[in-house]
């Protein structure tokens, strides 16, 4: 029985977890007053870091209650679980540490006198785009399987 509340609810919680660091947070934190760019870089590498191990926790107790309950997961909600799983292992491995060296000299900035010079690079990276585009994966990707995963149990 708890392998399916898990399996049902943990997928929910992960969605708002990205919707609103990645979607509302994020966003409005370079619009807050007296937020530099470098600043606002540090608080996120600090932020996103963090949210990344909790959505390995978070993937990982899926993994478990899955392992322990798998016959209630259809084949495309199963699917739909592992897609987030991938996007969030393409995140931690390859595509934050590939932005960490220039973040870091960015934030590093952010603690030097005004006259520094800035880091230099263009801020949309297409690794930045790719770190984005895989938040967008597991935002469409949980939810489905959230609900696919209540309509198997119910079922």
């Amino acid at each position: 029985m708890t392998s399916i509340v898990l399996l049902t609810a943990l997928p929910f919680v992960w969605f708002g977890m990205i919707a609103a660091i990645s979607f509302i947070e994020t966003p409005l934190k370079f619009r807050a007053p007296g937020m530099t760019h470098a600043l606002g870089v540090g608080i996120g590498r600090l932020v996103f870091k963090a949210l990344n191990w909790v959505e390995a926790v978070l993937a990982a107790t899926l993994i478990v209650a899955w392992i322990a309950d798998g016959r209630d997961v259809s084949g495309l909600a199963g699917t739909l679980l592992v897609v987030p799983m991938a996007a969030l292992a393409a995140q931690m491995i390859v595509l934050r540490p590939a932005m960490g060296k220039r973040t870091r000299a960015l934030s590093e900035t952010a603690l030097q006198p005004a006259t520094a010079a800035p880091a230099q690079g263009n801020t949309g990276t297409l690794t930045h785009i790719a770190y984005i585009g895989a938040e967008f994966v597991k935002v469409v990707a949980l939810p489905v399987a959230g609900i696919l995963t209540v309509i198997g149990v119910a079922g």
